[in-house]
């Protein structure tokens, strides 16, 4: 069961909010009474994004393009001038 911490008590008792994440899963971190972030073991984390991530015959399977997961961002380079020929 997780936890519910404000954000002043989590950074005063760091270790105890680490510890607690450790030992009883996720911690919620409040602010101003609202859910602001997951303090989370990192098994958990790790798990989690391999989920996120599509494998690649997802990608190939699906039924519209997503090429942008397959390659890295472009740079965004500006022309140089034209020279002047004589």
């Amino acid at each position: 069961m997780s936890k519910t911490w404000q954000v002043q008590e989590a950074k005063a008792r760091f270790s105890a909010f680490l510890e607690a994440s450790a030992r009883e899963g996720p911690q919620i971190v409040t602010r101003r009474g609202v859910e602001e972030a997951v303090l989370l073991p990192i098994e958990q984390w790790r798990r989690l994004r391999k989920l996120a991530q599509p494998d690649l015959k997802a990608l190939l399977l699906a039924p519209e393009a997503r090429t942008e997961a397959l390659a890295p961002p472009r740079a965004r380079h500006g022309h140089r001038p034209a020279s002047a020929f004589e």
